[in-house]
């Protein structure tokens, strides 16, 4: 069979659709790197709300594919960008996704931390954003999940300089209970977060975050680097105290920076390992064996397909992660909460269907052909 797929310039051109999906299983647990997927939410159909209204969500099928991410060994990053949290996911529903996975997690003895924030503020002063920092910690804390410390577009607007950074940080962790992750999410992410540690200059905001971290390096389990500057990420990690991790969030350029180097690697913290997980996964697998060449034959491969999800503006790759879970039979639609789905062009989907395609990512190629034509009939697309 051939499908007709539109590029960018709106030629259509055929593609012959691979057969077999690539052979891929569960497995052990990793030994080698602690490999966390951020995991989107899947929106309810049916319900009559409009972009403006709080999310409505299908809990089933949300909570279903965090059991997918776990049976495959990852841990799930919850409640992050990736969930749509400030673009479509608001913090009640965060909240009800942080109780429901947290148990779930529980259940299935898997691995799980979760984002805390300051959504529930649109603005407000450093004692407001402490206290809603505050308010989410403790949801976090008492479902039994770890803490992950995101960035605060409320503090991003209201700090005067690092110092307020520097006091808002060091007074939630003398209060965490257990060591957190810290979040540093760059502004092609999230625009409302230029200039966050105090400056527009890197290199100075990255002395305030490591300031930060080495003011209380018992309570930091690890930072979240979210850059897209591989170099960066490494000169970072190198400065980081003995027994601080790195996670890398490089969507762009995670399977150099997980391999590693002669001075040390990256751990995983990334939105591009929830259409990845089973691949990603058993990349990870072979590393633990000390394979690094094998790793990067198995994930090298999905950097095209990443780059492309992640493009600019790069905030929108959740409509490409959650356009490849409705392909891949995770979900049984392409809505998302806020109508994100409306956020990328026919050709960005036809590319990533490709490159999905291509990698052997559908566990049922047929469906996802069947399903890329169902979305280019509707777009006028006669096949």
């Amino acid at each position: 069979m051939t499908i007709h797929l539109p590029d960018a310039s709106g030629r259509l051109r055929a593609y012959e659709p691979r057969r077999e999906p690539l052979a891929l299983t569960s497995g052990t647990p990793f030994t080698s790197r602690t490999v966390f997927s951020a995991a989107h939410v899947v929106a309810d159909p049916y319900a009559d709300v409009s972009p403006d209204s709080p999310a409505a969500v299908d809990w089933d099928a949300t909570l279903a594919f965090r059991r997918h991410l776990w049976s495959h060994g990852l841990g799930v990053a919850e409640a992050m960008d990736t969930a749509q949290r400030g673009m479509g996911l608001d913090w009640a529903g965060a909240a009800e996704l942080i109780r429901r996975s947290a148990a779930e997690a529980k259940a299935v003895g898997g691995r799980i931390a979760c984002g805390v924030g300051t959504d529930q503020l649109a603005a407000g002063s450093l004692e407001e954003i402490r206290k809603a920092y505050e308010e989410q910690l403790a949801v976090v804390e008492e479902a039994g999940a770890q803490a992950i410390l995101m960035a605060s577009r409320a503090l991003a607007a209201t700090a005067k300089g690092p110092e307020d950074y520097l006091e808002t940080y060091g007074h939630l962790l003398r209060q965490a209970a257990e060591p957190v992750v810290l979040h540093w999410l760059g502004p092609m992410f999230d625009p409302a977060l230029e200039g966050y540690w105090g400056s527009s200059d890197l290199d100075a905001a990255t002395d305030v975050f490591l300031e930060v971290i080495a003011a209380h390096p018992d309570k930091v389990d690890g930072v979240k680097i979210s850059l897209l500057d591989a170099q960066r990420e490494i000169d970072l990690r190198r400065r980081l105290p003995q027994g601080v991790r790195c996670y890398t969030g490089d969507d762009f350029n995670y399977p150099e920076l997980i391999a590693g180097d002669e001075q040390g690697f990256s751990h995983a913290l990334l939105g591009i390992f929830d259409p990845l997980g089973p691949l990603a996964a058993e990349a990870v697998r072979v590393l633990d064996t000390g394979d690094v060449k094998g790793f990067r034959e198995l994930l090298d491969p999905t950097v095209e397909l990443s780059r492309h999800l992640f493009q600019a503006p790069t905030r929108f790759y959740k409509t490409g992660v959650v356009f490849l879970a409705w392909l891949a039979g995770h979900q049984e639609h392409f809505t998302m909460v806020g109508g994100l789905q409306s956020a990328r062009s026919l050709p960005h989907f036809a590319k990533a269907y490709e490159l999905a395609d291509g990698l052997g990512l559908f566990p049922d190629p047929s469906l996802a052909e069947t399903r890329m034509k169902t979305l280019l009939s509707l777009y006028g697309v006669a096949q």
